[in-house]
Protein backbone atom coordinates (compact mmCIF):
# COMPACT_ATOMS: atom_id res chain seq x y z
CA UNK A 1 0.00 0.00 0.00
CA UNK A 2 2.48 2.25 1.14
CA UNK A 3 4.45 1.70 -2.52
CA UNK A 4 0.93 2.27 -4.31
CA UNK A 5 0.52 5.76 -2.86
CA UNK A 6 4.35 7.27 -3.66
CA UNK A 7 3.91 5.71 -6.78
CA UNK A 8 0.34 7.58 -6.79
CA UNK A 9 2.13 10.67 -5.11
CA UNK A 10 5.08 10.26 -8.60
CA UNK A 11 2.32 10.29 -11.32
CA UNK A 12 0.89 13.31 -9.32
CA UNK A 13 4.21 15.36 -9.81
CA UNK A 14 4.30 14.65 -13.13
CA UNK A 15 0.95 15.87 -13.70
CA UNK A 16 1.28 18.92 -12.52
CA UNK A 17 4.67 19.61 -14.48
CA UNK A 18 2.31 18.68 -16.88
CA UNK A 19 -0.44 20.91 -16.01
CA UNK A 20 1.47 23.48 -16.65
CA UNK A 21 3.16 22.54 -19.47
CA UNK A 22 -0.13 22.26 -21.25
CA UNK A 23 -1.44 25.62 -19.80
CA UNK A 24 1.63 26.90 -22.13
CA UNK A 25 1.27 25.14 -25.30
CA UNK A 26 -2.49 24.48 -25.68
CA UNK A 27 -3.11 27.84 -24.57
CA UNK A 28 -0.77 28.35 -28.00
CA UNK A 29 -2.25 26.09 -29.39
CA UNK A 30 -6.06 27.05 -29.44
CA UNK A 31 -4.95 30.35 -31.64
CA UNK A 32 -1.86 28.72 -33.75
CA UNK A 33 -4.22 28.18 -36.96
CA UNK A 34 -6.04 31.66 -36.96
CA UNK A 35 -2.23 33.77 -36.02
CA UNK A 36 -0.79 31.96 -38.93
CA UNK A 37 -3.96 32.94 -40.93
CA UNK A 38 -3.29 36.45 -39.77
CA UNK A 39 0.37 36.64 -40.55
CA UNK A 40 -0.89 35.17 -44.30
CA UNK A 41 -0.65 31.33 -44.48
CA UNK A 42 -3.35 30.29 -46.08
CA UNK A 43 -5.79 26.87 -44.88
CA UNK A 44 -3.67 24.48 -46.78
CA UNK A 45 -0.54 25.35 -45.03
CA UNK A 46 -1.42 25.73 -41.85
CA UNK A 47 -2.59 22.10 -41.98
CA UNK A 48 0.78 21.30 -43.32
CA UNK A 49 2.41 23.18 -40.69
CA UNK A 50 0.31 21.61 -37.84
CA UNK A 51 0.64 18.55 -39.99
CA UNK A 52 4.28 18.67 -39.90
CA UNK A 53 4.17 19.64 -36.60
CA UNK A 54 2.79 16.39 -35.51
CA UNK A 55 4.93 14.44 -37.87
CA UNK A 56 7.71 15.80 -35.89
CA UNK A 57 6.06 15.54 -32.22
CA UNK A 58 5.56 11.77 -33.19
CA UNK A 59 8.27 10.78 -35.91
CA UNK A 60 11.54 12.19 -34.04
CA UNK A 61 10.29 9.69 -30.76
CA UNK A 62 12.24 6.96 -33.14
CA UNK A 63 14.71 8.89 -32.13
CA UNK A 64 14.83 9.94 -28.38
CA UNK A 65 12.93 6.77 -27.25
CA UNK A 66 15.81 4.58 -28.32
CA UNK A 67 18.18 6.92 -27.11
CA UNK A 68 16.41 7.02 -24.03
CA UNK A 69 17.04 3.05 -23.37
CA UNK A 70 20.35 3.16 -24.56
CA UNK A 71 21.74 6.11 -22.47
CA UNK A 72 18.78 5.54 -19.48
CA UNK A 73 18.91 9.49 -19.54
CA UNK A 74 15.74 9.53 -18.93
CA UNK A 75 15.53 13.03 -17.10
CA UNK A 76 18.05 14.39 -18.87
CA UNK A 77 16.18 13.70 -22.14
CA UNK A 78 12.73 14.88 -20.49
CA UNK A 79 14.39 18.23 -19.04
CA UNK A 80 15.55 18.84 -22.59
CA UNK A 81 12.20 18.50 -24.28
CA UNK A 82 10.29 20.82 -21.87
CA UNK A 83 12.89 23.08 -22.02
CA UNK A 84 12.86 23.66 -25.93
CA UNK A 85 8.87 23.39 -25.98
CA UNK A 86 8.34 25.82 -23.35
CA UNK A 87 11.08 28.22 -24.97
CA UNK A 88 9.41 28.75 -28.39
CA UNK A 89 5.78 29.82 -26.88
CA UNK A 90 6.53 33.52 -25.67
CA UNK A 91 8.34 33.71 -28.70
CA UNK A 92 5.29 33.33 -31.18
CA UNK A 93 5.08 36.87 -29.87
CA UNK A 94 8.43 37.86 -31.85
CA UNK A 95 7.15 36.48 -35.11
CA UNK A 96 6.64 38.83 -37.70
CA UNK A 97 5.64 36.58 -40.90
CA UNK A 98 4.09 33.15 -40.94
CA UNK A 99 6.79 31.35 -42.17
CA UNK A 100 8.95 32.15 -38.74
CA UNK A 101 5.75 31.57 -36.46
CA UNK A 102 5.28 28.36 -38.64
CA UNK A 103 9.25 27.13 -37.62
CA UNK A 104 7.99 27.78 -33.91
CA UNK A 105 4.85 26.34 -33.59
CA UNK A 106 6.86 23.12 -35.51
CA UNK A 107 9.64 23.58 -32.88
CA UNK A 108 7.22 23.28 -29.64
CA UNK A 109 6.15 19.77 -31.15
CA UNK A 110 10.08 18.80 -31.37
CA UNK A 111 10.36 19.58 -27.42
CA UNK A 112 7.13 17.56 -26.80
CA UNK A 113 9.05 14.67 -29.22
CA UNK A 114 12.00 14.73 -27.32
CA UNK A 115 10.70 14.44 -23.85
CA UNK A 116 7.57 12.41 -24.10
CA UNK A 117 9.07 8.73 -24.38
CA UNK A 118 11.02 8.83 -21.48
CA UNK A 119 8.75 10.78 -19.42
CA UNK A 120 5.80 8.05 -20.50
CA UNK A 121 8.13 5.53 -19.57
CA UNK A 122 8.75 6.75 -16.29
CA UNK A 123 5.08 7.54 -15.72
CA UNK A 124 4.35 3.36 -16.37
CA UNK A 125 6.79 2.76 -13.54
CA UNK A 126 4.59 3.97 -11.35
CA UNK A 127 1.35 3.43 -13.29
CA UNK A 128 2.18 -0.49 -12.92
CA UNK A 129 1.55 -0.05 -9.24
CA UNK A 130 -2.16 1.94 -9.45
CA UNK A 131 -3.34 0.38 -12.39
CA UNK A 132 -1.84 1.37 -16.80
CA UNK A 133 -5.04 3.46 -17.51
CA UNK A 134 -5.48 4.78 -13.99
CA UNK A 135 -2.33 5.79 -13.74
CA UNK A 136 -2.23 7.40 -16.81
CA UNK A 137 -5.73 8.80 -16.76
CA UNK A 138 -4.58 10.34 -13.59
CA UNK A 139 -1.78 11.93 -15.47
CA UNK A 140 -3.74 12.73 -18.56
CA UNK A 141 -6.56 14.63 -15.99
CA UNK A 142 -4.07 16.76 -15.01
CA UNK A 143 -2.26 17.55 -17.82
CA UNK A 144 -5.94 18.59 -19.80
CA UNK A 145 -6.65 20.86 -16.66
CA UNK A 146 -3.81 22.87 -17.62
CA UNK A 147 -5.17 22.52 -21.15
CA UNK A 148 -8.14 23.53 -19.97
CA UNK A 149 -6.74 27.03 -18.28
CA UNK A 150 -4.70 27.93 -20.96
CA UNK A 151 -7.08 28.64 -23.68
CA UNK A 152 -9.32 30.03 -21.22
CA UNK A 153 -6.13 32.38 -20.29
CA UNK A 154 -5.60 32.93 -24.07
CA UNK A 155 -9.82 34.12 -24.36
CA UNK A 156 -9.65 36.35 -21.00
CA UNK A 157 -6.39 38.07 -23.30
CA UNK A 158 -8.31 38.29 -26.45
CA UNK A 159 -11.40 39.91 -25.14
CA UNK A 160 -9.22 42.63 -23.41
CA UNK A 161 -6.36 42.92 -25.40
CA UNK A 162 -7.59 42.31 -28.95
CA UNK A 163 -4.34 40.80 -29.31
CA UNK A 164 -2.62 37.46 -30.33
CA UNK A 165 0.83 38.57 -29.48
CA UNK A 166 -0.39 39.54 -26.03
CA UNK A 167 -1.59 36.36 -25.39
CA UNK A 168 2.08 34.65 -25.94
CA UNK A 169 3.46 36.98 -24.01
CA UNK A 170 1.37 36.39 -21.02
CA UNK A 171 1.91 32.29 -21.27
CA UNK A 172 5.77 33.00 -20.57
CA UNK A 173 4.78 32.45 -16.82
CA UNK A 174 3.55 29.05 -16.76
CA UNK A 175 6.42 28.06 -19.23
CA UNK A 176 8.92 29.43 -16.33
CA UNK A 177 7.15 26.91 -14.01
CA UNK A 178 6.66 24.11 -16.02
CA UNK A 179 10.75 24.06 -16.26
CA UNK A 180 11.17 24.61 -12.79
CA UNK A 181 9.09 22.08 -11.75
CA UNK A 182 10.20 18.88 -13.85
CA UNK A 183 13.57 19.99 -12.09
CA UNK A 184 12.21 19.65 -8.54
CA UNK A 185 10.55 16.64 -10.03
CA UNK A 186 13.89 14.92 -10.99
CA UNK A 187 15.53 15.72 -7.54
CA UNK A 188 12.46 14.75 -5.47
CA UNK A 189 12.37 10.89 -7.64
CA UNK A 190 16.01 10.61 -9.04
CA UNK A 191 15.07 6.91 -9.53
CA UNK A 192 11.43 6.14 -10.43
CA UNK A 193 12.05 2.73 -12.41
CA UNK A 194 12.31 1.62 -8.51
CA UNK A 195 8.54 1.92 -8.62
CA UNK A 196 8.61 -1.32 -11.04
CA UNK A 197 8.94 -4.51 -9.90
CA UNK A 198 11.42 -6.91 -11.90
CA UNK A 199 9.42 -9.95 -13.76
CA UNK A 200 10.47 -13.17 -12.04
CA UNK A 201 10.28 -14.09 -15.72
CA UNK A 202 13.32 -14.17 -17.87
CA UNK A 203 13.21 -11.28 -20.62
CA UNK A 204 12.36 -13.42 -24.05
CA UNK A 205 14.34 -11.93 -27.05
CA UNK A 206 12.41 -9.06 -29.09
CA UNK A 207 10.07 -10.61 -31.53
CA UNK A 208 7.20 -9.05 -33.88
CA UNK A 209 3.91 -9.57 -32.06
CA UNK A 210 0.57 -9.35 -34.22
CA UNK A 211 -1.76 -8.29 -31.56
CA UNK A 212 0.59 -5.03 -31.13
CA UNK A 213 1.10 -4.78 -35.30
CA UNK A 214 -2.54 -4.99 -35.70
CA UNK A 215 -2.69 -2.46 -32.67
CA UNK A 216 -0.18 0.04 -34.81
CA UNK A 217 -2.78 -0.27 -37.44
CA UNK A 218 -5.72 0.84 -35.77
CA UNK A 219 -4.36 3.29 -34.11
CA UNK A 220 -2.63 4.54 -37.29
CA UNK A 221 -6.16 4.84 -38.91
CA UNK A 222 -6.99 6.75 -35.43
CA UNK A 223 -4.53 9.39 -36.29
CA UNK A 224 -4.86 9.71 -39.99
CA UNK A 225 -8.61 10.73 -39.85
CA UNK A 226 -8.15 12.83 -36.68
CA UNK A 227 -8.13 16.73 -37.63
CA UNK A 228 -5.66 19.42 -36.38
CA UNK A 229 -7.95 21.84 -33.91
CA UNK A 230 -5.60 24.56 -35.90
CA UNK A 231 -7.31 24.16 -39.26
CA UNK A 232 -10.87 23.52 -36.71
CA UNK A 233 -9.99 26.76 -35.33
CA UNK A 234 -9.22 28.44 -39.01
CA UNK A 235 -12.61 27.14 -39.85
CA UNK A 236 -14.69 28.30 -36.67
CA UNK A 237 -12.98 31.74 -37.48
CA UNK A 238 -13.94 31.74 -41.42
CA UNK A 239 -17.27 30.34 -41.34
CA UNK A 240 -18.41 30.66 -38.07
CA UNK A 241 -17.33 34.00 -37.24
CA UNK A 242 -15.85 32.77 -33.79
CA UNK A 243 -12.63 34.88 -32.55
CA UNK A 244 -12.81 35.48 -28.50
CA UNK A 245 -14.88 31.67 -28.92
CA UNK A 246 -11.88 29.98 -30.41
CA UNK A 247 -9.86 29.02 -26.93
CA UNK A 248 -12.88 28.79 -25.20
CA UNK A 249 -14.30 25.70 -27.77
CA UNK A 250 -10.75 24.38 -27.02
CA UNK A 251 -10.76 24.09 -23.15
CA UNK A 252 -14.18 22.97 -23.52
CA UNK A 253 -12.72 19.79 -25.77
CA UNK A 254 -9.41 19.94 -23.02
CA UNK A 255 -11.97 19.69 -20.43
CA UNK A 256 -13.63 16.75 -21.94
CA UNK A 257 -10.32 14.92 -22.51
CA UNK A 258 -9.39 15.09 -19.03
CA UNK A 259 -12.44 14.10 -17.51
CA UNK A 260 -13.02 10.96 -20.23
CA UNK A 261 -9.30 10.38 -19.45
CA UNK A 262 -9.90 9.59 -15.78
CA UNK A 263 -13.27 7.71 -16.93
CA UNK A 264 -12.09 5.72 -19.65
CA UNK A 265 -8.57 4.81 -18.17
CA UNK A 266 -10.52 3.26 -15.14
CA UNK A 267 -12.63 1.45 -17.58
CA UNK A 268 -9.75 0.52 -19.38
CA UNK A 269 -8.05 -1.19 -16.67
CA UNK A 270 -11.33 -3.30 -16.23
CA UNK A 271 -12.92 -3.86 -19.65
CA UNK A 272 -9.23 -4.09 -21.54
CA UNK A 273 -9.16 -2.62 -25.59
CA UNK A 274 -13.07 -2.88 -26.31
CA UNK A 275 -13.18 0.43 -24.91
CA UNK A 276 -11.61 1.87 -28.10
CA UNK A 277 -14.59 1.26 -29.83
CA UNK A 278 -17.32 3.24 -28.39
CA UNK A 279 -14.31 5.84 -28.62
CA UNK A 280 -13.43 5.90 -31.62
CA UNK A 281 -17.18 5.82 -32.64
CA UNK A 282 -17.47 9.55 -30.94
CA UNK A 283 -14.03 10.73 -32.45
CA UNK A 284 -15.54 10.32 -35.74
CA UNK A 285 -18.49 11.85 -34.82
CA UNK A 286 -17.16 14.60 -34.12
CA UNK A 287 -15.85 15.80 -37.76
CA UNK A 288 -19.17 16.55 -39.63
CA UNK A 289 -20.62 18.42 -36.27
CA UNK A 290 -17.18 20.36 -36.10
CA UNK A 291 -16.99 20.96 -40.23
CA UNK A 292 -20.82 20.80 -41.34
CA UNK A 293 -22.28 21.93 -38.14
CA UNK A 294 -23.62 25.48 -37.22
CA UNK A 295 -22.21 27.09 -33.76
CA UNK A 296 -23.76 25.24 -31.17
CA UNK A 297 -23.21 21.99 -33.36
CA UNK A 298 -19.74 22.84 -33.64
CA UNK A 299 -19.22 23.06 -30.06
CA UNK A 300 -20.50 19.73 -29.13
CA UNK A 301 -17.83 18.32 -31.75
CA UNK A 302 -15.41 20.12 -30.57
CA UNK A 303 -16.14 18.49 -27.47
CA UNK A 304 -16.13 15.03 -28.79
CA UNK A 305 -12.65 15.90 -30.61
CA UNK A 306 -11.58 16.51 -27.48
CA UNK A 307 -12.45 13.09 -25.99
CA UNK A 308 -10.60 11.63 -29.27
CA UNK A 309 -7.44 13.49 -27.98
CA UNK A 310 -7.57 12.00 -24.50
CA UNK A 311 -7.93 8.66 -26.48
CA UNK A 312 -4.21 9.46 -28.43
CA UNK A 313 -2.54 10.83 -25.05
CA UNK A 314 -4.08 8.27 -21.86
CA UNK A 315 -5.73 5.16 -23.59
CA UNK A 316 -3.19 4.46 -26.36
CA UNK A 317 0.45 4.76 -24.03
CA UNK A 318 -1.61 2.78 -21.57
CA UNK A 319 -2.21 -0.13 -23.95
CA UNK A 320 1.47 0.19 -25.24
CA UNK A 321 2.45 -0.40 -21.47
CA UNK A 322 0.77 -3.17 -20.87
CA UNK A 323 1.68 -5.29 -24.00
CA UNK A 324 5.73 -4.13 -23.75
CA UNK A 325 8.45 -5.25 -20.99
CA UNK A 326 8.96 -2.06 -18.93
CA UNK A 327 13.31 -2.67 -20.16
CA UNK A 328 12.25 -2.09 -24.04
CA UNK A 329 9.36 0.23 -23.61
CA UNK A 330 11.53 3.80 -24.27
CA UNK A 331 11.98 2.35 -27.34
CA UNK A 332 8.58 0.31 -27.81
CA UNK A 333 6.96 4.27 -27.38
CA UNK A 334 9.28 5.90 -29.93
CA UNK A 335 9.06 3.30 -32.57
CA UNK A 336 4.69 3.15 -32.21
CA UNK A 337 4.30 6.78 -31.71
CA UNK A 338 7.27 7.53 -34.93
CA UNK A 339 4.98 5.62 -37.15
CA UNK A 340 1.75 6.75 -35.51
CA UNK A 341 2.73 10.71 -36.37
CA UNK A 342 3.50 9.39 -39.92
CA UNK A 343 0.37 8.71 -40.37
CA UNK A 344 -0.63 11.79 -38.64
CA UNK A 345 0.90 14.29 -40.99
CA UNK A 346 -0.75 12.07 -44.03
CA UNK A 347 -3.60 12.47 -42.76
CA UNK A 348 -3.36 16.13 -42.14
CA UNK A 349 -2.35 16.73 -45.93
CA UNK A 350 -5.42 15.23 -47.37
CA UNK A 351 -7.58 16.91 -44.91
CA UNK A 352 -6.07 20.47 -45.89
CA UNK A 353 -6.39 19.38 -49.46
CA UNK A 354 -10.16 18.10 -48.94
CA UNK A 355 -10.84 21.62 -46.88
CA UNK A 356 -10.31 23.59 -49.76
CA UNK A 357 -12.28 21.48 -52.22
CA UNK A 358 -15.25 20.06 -50.32
CA UNK A 359 -16.31 19.91 -47.01
CA UNK A 360 -18.46 16.80 -47.34
CA UNK A 361 -15.80 14.78 -48.97
CA UNK A 362 -13.39 16.11 -45.90
CA UNK A 363 -15.94 14.66 -43.31
CA UNK A 364 -16.28 11.14 -45.07
CA UNK A 365 -12.68 10.62 -45.20
CA UNK A 366 -12.78 11.57 -41.53
CA UNK A 367 -15.40 9.59 -40.66
CA UNK A 368 -14.81 6.81 -42.73
CA UNK A 369 -10.77 6.37 -41.63
CA UNK A 370 -11.35 6.58 -38.30
CA UNK A 371 -14.02 4.02 -38.35
CA UNK A 372 -11.62 1.48 -40.52
CA UNK A 373 -9.74 1.24 -37.21
CA UNK A 374 -12.59 -0.71 -35.10
CA UNK A 375 -11.90 -4.29 -36.28
CA UNK A 376 -8.51 -3.97 -35.84
CA UNK A 377 -9.32 -2.95 -32.01
CA UNK A 378 -11.91 -6.06 -31.97
CA UNK A 379 -9.15 -8.54 -33.31
CA UNK A 380 -6.77 -7.15 -30.20
CA UNK A 381 -9.04 -7.46 -27.52
CA UNK A 382 -9.86 -10.64 -28.69
CA UNK A 383 -6.04 -11.96 -28.72
CA UNK A 384 -5.38 -10.14 -25.44
CA UNK A 385 -8.23 -11.95 -23.79
CA UNK A 386 -7.12 -15.40 -25.52
CA UNK A 387 -4.14 -15.05 -23.86
CA UNK A 388 -5.22 -13.77 -20.67
CA UNK A 389 -7.06 -17.16 -20.11
CA UNK A 390 -4.34 -19.27 -21.62
CA UNK A 391 -5.75 -20.39 -24.33
CA UNK A 392 -3.57 -18.52 -27.00
CA UNK A 393 -0.74 -21.80 -27.21
CA UNK A 394 1.93 -19.38 -28.47
CA UNK A 395 1.50 -16.51 -25.99
CA UNK A 396 1.28 -18.49 -22.78
CA UNK A 397 -1.14 -16.35 -21.29
CA UNK A 398 1.23 -13.35 -21.39
CA UNK A 399 1.80 -10.63 -24.66
CA UNK A 400 4.98 -10.37 -26.29
CA UNK A 401 6.44 -7.67 -28.56
CA UNK A 402 9.80 -6.17 -28.10
CA UNK A 403 10.34 -8.67 -25.66
CA UNK A 404 7.96 -10.44 -22.69
CA UNK A 405 5.27 -8.90 -21.85
CA UNK A 406 3.69 -7.59 -18.68
CA UNK A 407 0.36 -9.10 -17.63
CA UNK A 408 -2.44 -8.10 -19.97
CA UNK A 409 -4.56 -7.45 -17.12
CA UNK A 410 -2.58 -6.36 -13.82
CA UNK A 411 -4.25 -6.17 -10.70
CA UNK A 412 -5.86 -3.06 -9.90
CA UNK A 413 -4.68 -1.47 -6.86
CA UNK A 414 -5.68 1.69 -7.23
Amino acid sequence: MKSTKRALRFIIVLGVVSLFADFTYEGSRSIAGPYLGLLGASAVLISIVAGFGELLGYGLRLVSGPLAQRTGRFWLITIAGYVLQMSSVPLLALATNWQTAAVLIVLERVGKAVRNPPRDVMISYAAKEVGYGYGFGVHEALDQLGALIGPLLVALVLATHHAFRAAFVVLAAPAVVTIVAVIAARVIYPRPHDFERPERTPVARARRDPALILYLSGAILVAAGFADYPLIAFHFQRHLGMTTWLPIAYAIAMATSGLGSLLFGRLFDRTGLTILVPLTILSAISAPLVFLGGFWPAIVGAALWGIGMGVHESIIPAAVARMVHPENRATAYGVFTGLYGVAWFLGSIAIGVLYSRSLPLLVAFCVLVQLAAIPFFIVVARIIDRRSRGEDRNGGGRISSVGDGAPPKPPHRG
